[in-house]
C-alpha cells in the first residue's frame, strides 16, 4: 500500500515476478481491493497469498506512531510476518520512515550494531560503487560509520563481487585534518583496518567525485548521503535533458544520435532505478527492501528479485558474522578476541 499507485504498482509488479520466476508472495493490505486487483490481472491461481492489513502508514505518520498504534498497518504485519518466521523479507515503497522503525523495534539490531543503514548503488566507469548510508542516519558516531564500512563491504563482496572491497570516508579533502569530528574520529578507527586483517582497504577520505571511480564502498552519515543521493539523481536528469536539447540543435547531431541510439539505451538502464528496484535496509535482523514511493510495477517486481536473491545469498548471517569478526575496529576492548568462523549458511525460506 506504499507507491503513489498503491495498490496496482505493487500487484502488477508481484504478479510479474511470481510469473517469471514463481518465488510465493504475500500481499498484505486491504483484501478486498488486493483480490479485486488480482481479479483484473488474472492472477488469483498464481502462489500470492493475501493478508488483510485494516489500517495504512502514510507519508505524514510519524514513525513511533507506527509502531506503537498502527499495529495492523499493512507495513507492520509485513515485518511481523518476517519476525514469526512466515515470511523472508519484506518490500515496501512506503513511508521510509517508518519502515526504519519496524526494522529496529520489530526485527531489532543485529548484535552489534548501533544504527542500520540505507545502501544503494551507483554505476561507475570503474563498477559499482555501493553507498551508505542514504538516509536513515541524520547524526552517526565514528563507531557508527566504522561499521557502515563492514556492512558496505558484505554487501560489495556478495553483490558486486569486490573479493577485497576498497571503502573511502565521504569528506570535503583528502587531508587528514579535513572533514568534521565526526569524519575525524571515523578516520582514526578505519585507518586501523589493515593492522587489524579487515576484510577491505580503506583508502581514506574521499570526494563526492571519488564515488564515480575511487572506491567500491563509500561511508558517510545518512543526512550527507541523502543529499549527494538527490544531487546525483538531478544531475543525472539534467545532463539527459542538457544532451537532447543540444541534439535538437542541430540535424548532423540527430543522425549522429540515431547512430548512438544503442549506447545511449544502455546508459539509461544504469541509470534507471527501477531497475535495481529498491535498497536495503542494512543492520537489522531480516532482510528489508526499500523503495521508492514512485515506484512502478517493473521497480516492484526487481525489488522481489532482489530480496529474493539477498536471502539465498545469506546476507543476513553474512553481515552479522562479518560484524562480530570485525569489533575491535570499534571496540578497542575486542581487539584481543578471536576471530569469529568465517562460515555462514545461505538463508533458507523464500516466501517474499
Amino acid at each position: 500500500m506504499g507507491t503513489d499507485r498503491a495498490p496496482s504498482a505493487e500487484i502488477e509488479g508481484v504478479v510479474t515476478a511470481v510469473r517469471e520466476r514463481g518465488a510465493p508472495v504475500i500481499l498484505v493490505g486491504d483484501e478486498t481491493n488486493l483480490r479485486a486487483e488480482l481479479r483484473r490481472l488474472g492472477a488469483l491461481a498464481l502462489p500470492i497469498e493475501v493478508r488483510h492489513a485494516s489500517q495504512v502508514v502514510t507519508m505524514h505518520d510519524a514513525p513511533a506512531t507506527v509502531v506503537r498504534k498502527k499495529t495492523d498497518a499493512s507495513m507492520r504485519v509485513c515485518f511481523d510476518l518476517v519476525k514469526r518466521g512466515e515470511a523472508a523479507a519484506v518490500v515496501s515503497a512506503g513511508n521510509s520512515g517508518a519502515m526504519l522503525a519496524c526494522g529496529l523495534f520489530v526485527l531489532k539490531r543485529l548484535k552489534g550494531i548501533e544504527r542500520p543503514a540505507i545502501v544503494t548503488t551507483f554505476p561507475t566507469p570503474a563498477g559499482p560503487c555501493a553507498l551508505l548510508d542514504m538516509g536513515a542516519n541524520v547524526d552517526c558516531k565514528p563507531s557508527t560509520l566504522a561499521q557502515f564500512a563492514v556492512l558496505g563491504t558484505v554487501y560489495s563482496r556478495l553483490l558486486h563481487g569486490k573479493a577485497r572491497p576498497r571503502v573511502g570516508l565521504l569528506s570535503n579533502g583528502e587531508e587528514e585534518h579535513k572533514g568534521t569530528d565526526l569524519t575525524r574520529g571515523a578516520h582514526h578507527l578505519l585507518e586501523r583496518a589493515a593492522g587489524l586483517g579487515a576484510d577491505f582497504e580503506y583508502v581514506g577520505y574521499v570526494e563526492g567525485r571519488d564515488i564515480f571511480g575511487g572506491a567500491d564502498v563509500v561511508v558517510t552519515d545518512g543526512f550527507t548521503g541523502n543529499v549527494v543521493l538527490k544531487t546525483v539523481e538531478g544531475a543525472a536528469a539534467a545532463i539527459f535533458a542538457l544532451l537532447k536539447q543540444e541534439v535538437g540543435r542541430s540535424r548532423l547531431a540527430q543522425a549522429g544520435a540515431l547512430l548512438m541510439q544503442p549506447a545511449f539505451r544502455g546508459l539509461k538502464r544504469l541509470m534507471d532505478y527501477t531497475e535495481y528496484g529498491g535498497a536495503p535496509l542494512l543492520g537489522v535482523d531480516g532482510i528489508a527492501m526499500v523503495c521508492h514511493g514512485s515506484s512502478n510495477a517493473k521497480a516492484i517486481k526487481n525489488a522481489v528479485f532482489a530480496a529474493g536473491r539477498f536471502v539465498d545469498l545469506g546476507l543476513r548471517p553474512r553481515l552479522s558474522e562479518a560484524i562480530t569478526r570485525h569489533r575491535a575496529l570499534w571496540e578497542p576492548a575486542a581487539a584481543g578476541a578471536a576471530p569469529a568462523d568465517a562460515g555462514a549458511a545461505p538463508g533458507a525460506g523464500r516466501t517474499l
